[in-house]
């Protein structure tokens, strides 16, 4: 296959959400509009496969005089980005099928949702395709403004509030990011870059060890408090468990599954910046250990309260992106994990709120404590959520076991034994707590008699999807995925050849 012009790539991936935005202008019908959001994760998820197959790993492409760029690190984010919409658009089918044909949810709505949601979509496309760190906070700051339209899609009190609350919280986060990136400007005319390349982050990265090390060690403190607060990082997650358990679920998938990996995708940009700046001392990555830590703790304390299963999901989302910023803070092998872990979280954390949404529907409550017997009176769903469960606690052979039992190499690689002892101890209240949840939901005691629900082939193909995946990556892991993984954690580490992972299950 020829390869495809840098430029055209890049200009494809934002148009086709853009002209979904568009399309869903257009009088069209409610099945139609959500339709139109499903035909644009296609065509995305078109380029990005061709992108993979005609470019080099090793080759960045650029667009717009540099100021957008593409390399292994943001085009597999970018994957990962296409796949959760994807899944979660034909979802969506599903999810509002119900509303449709109560008259609920009319075209308008439909309309309305699509256009805000293929917003979202292209607003997520912009941070991963930025190569100017000014635009990539804009764009971070436009899927903020965008995505507090979706939690309030039903209109209720509940929702409104919780899009109030992820709205400030985020955007006092985003303005800590603001004051990061001016510092970060600011070490870099010091340093006597020019105004065109002072926030270029390929100029930057290239001349890191130039820039003013001081400076630079306050700008990650913003930056990972700011970003850290977008990507649900404790003790700035506050808003992620009433903004999960508010919105729509497919929106909970999106959030949860890309939103928060994106928001770390921007501290993955400012990491190897940081580190070079301050000689390597490995600061910015003892940061990241800290946050991560207490991300796991902080979801250890409050998963084993919890009642309602999407905030219980979102808990969950809390350990997750801590164990990944961990995962980045132990370097080596530990970045290769947490990128691994992205992928395997994303994909666990997309099926876990889908069939949460739908049992939630069946029961007609999110009330753990009423949902009982889901195996029997939904099979499908059911099946779906105690195979998601067990999957995010790391129960093998599922993907997250693998990407864990790497982090938990790394710290003794590195004898990192302190941070190893808090995320095993976090790990395992987490596992019986959330073991304790999926038991009582798949396997109790139905409070009342009910008739096994019906389900569609697209239902079927969803789940069956999600679980070949988890497995897959669990089992067995090709050298091309290998690859894409080693050059992307050489990336943010800054580095070249980091070790070899070629070995065991990978092949």
């Amino acid at each position: 296959m020829s390869a495809l012009p840098g430029e055209l790539i890049i200009y494809a991936l934002l148009f086709i959400p853009l002209a979904g935005v568009l399309a869903c202008c257009l009088p069209l019908s409610a099945r139609a509009g959500l339709r139109t959001s499903a035909a644009v994760a296609v065509c995305e998820s078109a380029i990005v496969t061709a992108a993979f197959l005609t470019r080099p790993l090793s080759h960045r492409i650029f667009a717009l005089d540099n100021i957008l760029f593409l390399d292994t690190l943001s085009l597999y984010h970018v994957a990962l980005v296409t796949l959760v919409f994807l899944a979660s658009s034909f979802y969506s089918l599903t999810f509002f099928k119900d509303g449709i044909e109560r008259g609920t949810f009319t075209p308008q709505r439909a309309r309305r949702f699509a256009m805000i949601w293929n917003g979202f979509f292209a607003a997520l496309i912009g941070v991963l395709c930025a190569n100017n760190l000014g635009l990539l906070w804009i764009c971070l700051e436009t899927t903020t403004l965008v995505s507090a339209l979706l939690i309030m899609t039903d209109g209720q009190r509940a929702s409104i509030e919780a899009m109030w609350k992820y709205l400030l919280l985020c955007s006092v986060g985003i303005a800590f990011a603001f004051v990061g990136t001016l510092l970060l400007s600011v070490a870099a005319r010091n340093a006597s870059f020019s105004p065109q390349e002072s926030l270029l982050w390929t100029a930057l990265y290239e001349r890191a060890g130039l820039l003013d090390g001081r400076i630079m060690c306050a700008a990650f403190i913003f930056i990972l408090v700011g970003f850290g607060t977008k990507a649900g990082l404790a003790p700035m997650h506050t808003w992620l468990p009433d903004a999960h358990s508010q919105a729509p679920t497919p929106v909970s998938a999106v959030f949860s599954g890309v939103m928060l990996s994106c928001a770390l995708y921007c501290i993955m940009r400012y990491l190897p910046l940081c580190e070079a700046a301050m000689g390597m001392t490995g600061k910015a990555h003892a940061m990241l250990v800290v946050f991560g830590l207490f991300s796991i703790l902080v979801a250890a304390v409050f998963i084993p309260a919890q009642k309602n299963i999407k905030r219980f999901l979102a808990y969950s989302s809390v350990e997750h992106i801590g164990i990944i910023a961990l995962g980045l803070g132990l370097g080596g092998l530990g970045t290769f994990a947490a990128l691994f872990h992205t992928f395997n979280h994303s994909v666990s954390k997309m099926l876990a709120f889908f069939s949460a949404g739908r049992l939630a529907h069946r029961f007609g409550t999110y009330d753990m404590t009423a949902i009982k017997g889901a195996v029997t009176t939904d099979p499908l769903w059911g099946s779906a959520f105690f195979t998601a469960v067990i999957a995010l606690i790391g129960v093998a052979p599922f993907s997250i076991f693998m990407s864990e039992f790497q982090l938990v190499k790394a710290s003794v690689d590195t004898a990192r034994f302190a941070p190893l002892a808090v995320f095993l101890f976090g790990a395992i209240v987490v596992f019986v707590s959330a073991l304790r949840h999926a038991i009582a939901v798949s396997f109790g005691s139905p409070l009342s008699p009910a008739k096994a629900r019906e389900w569609s082939i697209r239902d079927a193909i969803i789940v069956a999807g999600c679980g070949c995946l988890m497995l897959a990556c669990g089992l067995f892991v090709p050298r091309w995925y290998v690859a894409v993984l080693t050059n992307a954690s050489n990336i943010v580490e800054g580095a070249g050849h980091l070790w070899d992972a070629t070995g065991g299950n990978f092949r």
